[in-house]
């Protein structure tokens, strides 16, 4: 996979290169890159050389692969750091700026830059938290005016800093004590009254009006930061302002693409909850920079949305649900009054949608005998939230899709795939689809000496089709040569042709505090509990019929695990970074033995699935 692990901005860069024997140097080091910089405690380099003689890093002799490869890891101390790469009379000089992932205490009368949050307009409902913080100087007076009132921000404890989700790739995610010396924090609320009410600590301070039942939201301004220091004050205005919204005119918004990204914060750093579909209604109850907060709990990018003046807050009511029986589909169709946002949840056996906003009135449910369903089951388990539970007849489920035509929400559950009995082609009638990971500008990870994932995922994806087809499977590839394919056009294709299977072909790398030279193994990767069994029994297979290490088997939050619409798996078939195992990689014959052994692997699981 190519290396978008890695989330801090790296930056290393080549001083010199000087080639004393031949015109073409044959010392290569392909990572780090050129203006590399990071925030990691240790950095890998991988490259390659000759394997005769040795190849010295910093005086110290390296380990190589049998053909020379190399990928050592050496810690950074913060600042620059230089490293001489010697293979006999060749010679590079790189330099790596590690940079400290905490903010830079200020030594005098000064806030850390970037440090002011709020850092975007914010609106909130009454009653509702508004937190400040900044980084100043030890020993400081810190103060935040808002509104003509107060608000004291206090020094904070030591806490625990998590590590980013990368870690788990590395098996280094355990939280660190940080030192919160020199942060800064304080909150306030305003209370749903005819006057605006400031709670600092236990005293209660009144003053400007705040919105009634008869007022819009009401602007208070950007806060302004006090710092005091050693008898001398300085002022600093925040950089978002801060509006209390009217309960009673509450934005309402609709949701425009075909599938809009909802999540648990109003951030990309935050976890995705169940996509909304197009026409989604929600009542927007609070606002950070671009994001806005629906009523359900989930916040959505304003971009993905258009507000709908005058409106009011959407609710609905739900008698009856109906169903129709497609080919190779049950559709349950639910009847609203306005479309309500939702969420969908897989069990062992089960497929949950949870409709908010919503409040049954519902005495009868028509479900004859289908195929996929054994039994619907509903529930209003809380005011304005009403749960339906599919008990399905078999555990593997085949996919999903949301859509509303009009105010009905439509939900389509796919039927296992009829596979025509072939001692010759076992997978006939069986449609897969394969991606070959990266392409175009896009080139994934390299190996050491600079050959590229996105060509050996494609060599790979083309091997594995011919056994596919051998089989008698229809196969359908998001490329077949070196082209610039994005990720939503990837799904999309994945959408359209509906496949009974997809995979995403790809190899692996690590982020800079990963053990490059030693890390090595199959690994799969699944976001749906209707992919899990086929992760897990691809890994297995590969790992006991190849002989390969295992890496292991991930839930991770991909964008070619989340399509819905099969089960879909991301497959790491080795490390592009370890010297060794790229060897095994870029093997034309040991290519090829994969190949037939995916291919197998992946009948073996159709016959076995239930």
């Amino acid at each position: 996979m190519k290396k978008l692990f890695v989330s801090v901005i790296l930056s290393c860069f080549l001083t010199s290169s000087v080639a004393l024997a031949e015109p073409t140097p044959s010392l290569k080091v392909v990572y780090p890159p050129t203006n590399h910089q990071t925030s990691a405690e240790k950095i890998f380099f991988i490259g390659t050389a000759p394997p005769n003689g040795q190849v010295l890093i910093n005086g110290k002799p390296i380990n190589r692969s049998r053909s020379g490869n190399f990928a050592p890891s050496f810690p950074l101390k913060l600042g620059e750091n230089i490293f001489t790469i010697r293979h006999q009379n060749q010679v590079l000089e790189m330099k790596v700026n590690r940079i400290s992932n905490q903010p830079e205490i200020p030594q005098g009368l000064a806030f850390a830059q970037g440090s002011l949050t709020p850092a975007f307009d914010i609106a909130r409902l009454p009653g509702e938290l508004i937190c400040f913080s900044a980084v100043a100087p030890p020993n400081a007076s810190v103060s935040v005016k808002l509104a003509d009132q107060t608000v004291a921000l206090l020094p904070q404890p030591q806490q625990a800093q998590l590590p980013s989700n990368l870690a788990a790739l590395t098996g280094q995610n355990q939280p660190t004590t940080q030192s919160n010396a020199g942060k800064y924090e304080g909150c306030t609320a305003v209370q749903p009254l005819n006057s605006y009410t400031l709670l600092v600590g236990n005293n209660i301070i009144s003053g400007a009006v705040i919105p009634d039942s008869s007022q819009s939201s009401v602007d208070l301004g950007k806060p302004e930061f006090q710092l005091t220091l050693n008898g001398k004050t300085i002022a600093q205005p925040g950089n978002g302002k801060v509006t209390i919204l009217s309960p009673t005119q509450l934005p309402v918004v609709e949701v425009t693409p075909e599938a809009g990204v909802a999540r648990t914060g109003p951030s990309t750093d935050y976890s995705r909850l169940t996509p909304l579909p197009q026409g989604t209604r929600g009542t927007v109850t609070g606002i950070e920079g671009e994001w806005l907060r629906l009523d359900y709990g989930g916040w959505i990018n304003s971009k993905e949305t258009r507000t709908l003046p005058g409106a009011i807050p959407p609710r609905s009511i739900i008698r009856s649900v109906g169903y129709r029986r497609l080919p190779g589909t049950t559709e349950m169709v639910f009847p609203l009054q306005t479309p309500v946002p939702m969420s969908v949840e897989q069990g062992e056996q089960t497929l949950s949608l949870t409709l908010y906003n919503t409040t049954a009135q519902t005495d009868i449910i028509r479900l004859d005998d289908d195929p996929l369903i054994s039994r619907l089951d509903w529930q209003q388990v809380a005011p304005g939230q009403v749960k339906y539970t599919f008990n399905l007849k078999k555990r593997q489920q085949w996919g999903y899709k949301l859509r509303y035509n009009g105010t009905t929400l439509v939900l389509a559950l796919r039927h296992a795939p009829v596979i025509k009995q072939s001692r010759q082609k076992p997978l006939s009638g069986i449609k897969i689809l394969l991606d070959p990971g990266h392409g175009g500008k896009e080139s994934g990870a390299a190996g050491p000496t600079g050959y590229l994932e996105k060509d050996v995922n494609l060599a790979v994806s083309r091997l594995l089709r011919e056994e596919l087809v051998k089989r008698g499977a229809t196969v359908v590839m998001t490329r077949e040569d070196d082209r610039d394919v994005s990720l939503p056009e990837r799904q999309a294709i994945i959408n359209r042709e509906s496949p009974a299977i997809a995979l995403s072909i790809h190899y692996n790398s690590l982020p800079d505090n990963g053990d490059a030279e030693n890390t090595q193994g199959v690994g799969m990767f699944w976001y749906h509990p209707q992919a899990n069994n086929l992760a897990v029994f691809m890994h297995n297979y590969l790992v006991t019929k190849l002989g390969r290490p295992s890496y292991g088997v991930f839930w991770n939050n991909l964008a070619l695990t989340r399509p819905a619409e099969a089960p879909s798996i991301l497959l790491e078939l080795g490390f592009m970074s370890n010297p060794n195992e790229f060897e095994w990689v870029t093997n034309p014959q040991e290519q090829k033995k994969l190949a037939k052994v995916l291919a197998d692997g992946i009948t073996e699981w159709f016959r076995n699935v239930k």
